[in-house]
């Protein structure tokens, strides 16, 4: 059964969606990404935190949020630590996800 695994930043604009595309299609994965604001591209939800198997959680202010929609999901949660600095697909975020996601799971980016 595939790793479910759900990248959370602010917007889903810049760091999920770069994160995302680095392990969508790869084997043993499915992958989702989420932003926390009113205005992101997909908003964080209560069912997309049931279905993770793991959730990235980009900076600290993400993990909190992600607790006050589901409280039980914090054995899951591992926070990245990455600020937003970075535009999407930017070769340095790209450097940086892939360094700090290997420390996680076991995957080839």
């Amino acid at each position: 059964m595939p790793k479910r695994i759900l990248f959370v930043c602010s917007g889903n604009v810049d760091r999920s969606p770069t994160a995302e595309a680095l392990l969508k299609g790869k084997k043993g994965f499915e992958v989702k990404s989420a932003g926390i604001l009113i205005g992101a591209r997909r908003r964080l939800s209560k069912d997309l935190i049931d279905w993770a198997d793991i959730i990235f959680a980009m900076e600290e202010i993400h993990r909190a949020a992600i607790l006050r929609i589901s409280p039980s999901a914090e054995s899951k949660i591992v926070v990245l630590g990455i600020p937003d600095l970075y535009r999407r697909n930017d070769p340095e975020l790209i450097e940086v996800l892939k360094e700090k996601i290997s420390k996680y799971i076991d995957v080839e980016c």
